[in-house]
């Protein structure tokens, strides 16, 4: 199939350099909105395109992929995660899926460590102290947070990320611990000076700070529930950078309304926008609005990884970033 005649179909604004060198290539059909497509114009776009571009906010489940039709056959999804693409279902309709790995690790790891210490230093109630025009000065009591040196970072999910995070967290002079489904080769934990747990409950019981940066599967949905939450410490703190469906977020918004928890930093949500309005309220709760891979540099090598699965795929070949079962 000539690469010049391939019909790509992208669901939402990408950055203008990804959108011209698409246009370049391809029959591309653009958005001029940044709002998720309805589902009937979603349907409509995947029933007419050879390659769909979606982003994390369409949900591209069995009854889309049963109304494609015949001719779409790549889903090149902008962006890492594919929880929101039934990827089963594509593969038995012979779609391939391919993402965008590895471009964003620095960029969320670094967001990570601002949200660690934006919780732990009280950076929040700073700012609205100052916005507020109530401050009259230094006092040697207010605002008193936590130093992260010395304190011990759990981390749930070791994989680029979590391992970036771990490099990170010792440049702050902290103690590394993680537990991820398969423990890292010896010279991997040493070169980041990290302690593996085969147990979570015991490192949720042990460490200062967690940081969740684990995929949303089906065997890590809610694997902090509320029994798990009750194993921290009182002086704790919860940071999520990952995906919301990891945390309970109910149980999550009790336990530190009761004290149970010292406070929590979430870039991302169990229901997505839809946020638990309760933490909205506290004051101890630092929320983001899904910004851990927002740069600029970012969003175009997520572009770059896009262009490039898409024309492999108009070559003849394979998408380099081709999403097996393997990996879900």
């Amino acid at each position: 199939m000539p690469a010049q005649k391939l019909k790509v179909a992208v669901t939402r604004r990408l950055p203008e350099p990804v959108e011209t060198r698409l246009a370049e290539l391809f029959d591309v059909t653009l958005c001029d909105s940044d709002a998720p497509l309805p589902r009937e114009e979603l349907a409509q776009r995947m029933a007419s395109a050879d390659v769909l571009v979606p982003t994390l906010g369409d949900r591209i489940d069995a009854g889309l992929l049963s109304g494609a039709g015949e001719k779409l056959k790549l889903i090149a999804n902008y962006g890492a995660g594919v929880d929101h693409i039934d990827v089963e279902t594509a593969r038995t309709r012979g779609i391939a899926v391919s993402n965008t790995p590895g471009v964003l690790t620095d960029d969320t790891a670094d967001m990570t460590m601002a949200l660690i210490l934006g919780v732990s230093r009280r950076l929040k109630e700073g700012v609205a102290l100052m916005q507020s025009g109530d401050w009259e000065g230094w006092s040697p009591m207010a605002l008193m947070g936590n130093r992260l040196g010395g304190k011990r970072l759990g981390i749930l999910g070791m994989g680029r990320i979590g391992q970036a995070v771990a490099k990170r967290a010792q440049a702050f002079g902290m103690s590394v611990h993680y537990h991820n489904r398969r423990r890292l080769r010896p010279e991997t934990e040493e070169e980041i000076g990290a302690r593996w747990w085969d147990s979570l409950d015991q490192m949720l019981a042990r460490v200062d700070i967690l940081s969740v940066n684990a995929p949303h599967t089906p065997a890590t949905f809610h694997l902090l529930n509320a029994r798990r939450l009750k194993l921290m410490k009182p002086t704790a703190f919860v940071v999520n950078t990952s995906r919301g469906e990891v945390i309970d977020e109910n149980a999550l918004t009790r336990a530190l309304r009761n004290g149970e928890l010292a406070g929590a930093a979430l870039d991302v949500f169990e229901h997505g926008a839809s946020v638990n309005p309760r933490l909205r309220d506290l004051p101890n709760v630092l929320l983001l609005p899904h910004m851990g891979s927002a740069t600029i540099e970012g969003r175009l090598e997520m572009g770059e990884k896009v262009l490039i699965n898409i024309k492999t795929f108009a070559d003849g070949h394979r998408p380099p970033d081709l999403v097996v079962p393997s990996m879900l």
